[in-house]
């Protein structure tokens, strides 16, 4: 059964040419020109991951993240944001309200198939080690659960991706182009910078075991091994 995209795009040719594009690769497409009517279609068409535009009208692209993200129907849902601006503070507002991956127009459709390819795989694919822990986290990959001491984490795919490889090496740094090729499946020049907003949410979500990811100044992370 072929996978459902639900684009969110109020410009028509943009719409309609990655709806064209997600077809041809074997994609369902499903189409909303504003805010609105894609939370609906979020709701309703039970998608497989959205493509999202942040400059929409009416409801904004990160408003429509943010519901997305806040209700138990769609939260799991990936979401890549599409969007005219590249300034580095919309990419940290949109991977803090949860977005998966972030694509500046213009972009080619080829990209985003692919883009789509790699977060889509990466929710399917099984890991090679069930449970990992250091120091106080704890995560299992086959419950798709983590905890931080006796707390249950509520991490997206991509928080959970990121603290899952960061404690399969726990005690290594790990760089951020080492982290954004195994979260994310690739490791193009520009979007390493993504890791940090990632790690600093997670690190949020954390609490006070948020100090166990300890940052390697001009390389990258790693997780403090168990002392």
């Amino acid at each position: 059964m072929a996978e459902r995209v639900l684009i969110i795009e109020d410009e028509e040719d943009i719409r309609e040419n990655l709806a064209f594009s997600l077809k041809r690769e074997g994609f369902e497409a499903l189409e909303a020109a504003s805010g609105e009517q894609g939370l609906e279609l979020a709701r309703s068409g039970k998608p497989a991951i959205i493509l999202l535009d942040l400059m929409l009208p009416g409801m904004d692209g990160l408003s429509v993240c943010r519901h997305l993200k806040q209700a138990a129907s769609t939260a799991a849902i990936p979401i890549i944001m599409l969007t005219a601006k590249g300034e580095e503070i919309d990419k940290i507002v949109g991977f803090e309200l949860g977005a998966d991956d972030y694509v500046v127009k213009p972009f080619s459709l080829r990209e985003v198939v692919l883009r789509i390819r790699a977060v889509l795989r990466r929710g399917r694919e099984e890991t090679y080690t069930s449970e990992v822990n250091s120091g106080a986290l704890t995560l299992d990959a086959v419950r798709h659960q983590a905890w931080a001491g006796d707390r249950e984490l509520d991490l997206t795919l991509s928080e959970f991706k990121l603290l899952q490889n960061l404690l399969q090496h726990a005690g290594q740094v790990r760089s951020r182009e080492q982290l954004l090729d195994a979260v994310w499946g690739y490791s193009f020049e520009g979007y390493a910078r993504s890791v940090d907003s990632h790690i600093k949410r997670l690190r949020a979500k954390l609490g006070p075991h948020g100090e166990l990811i300890e940052t390697v100044r001009g390389i990258g992370y790693r997780v403090k091994s168990k002392s």
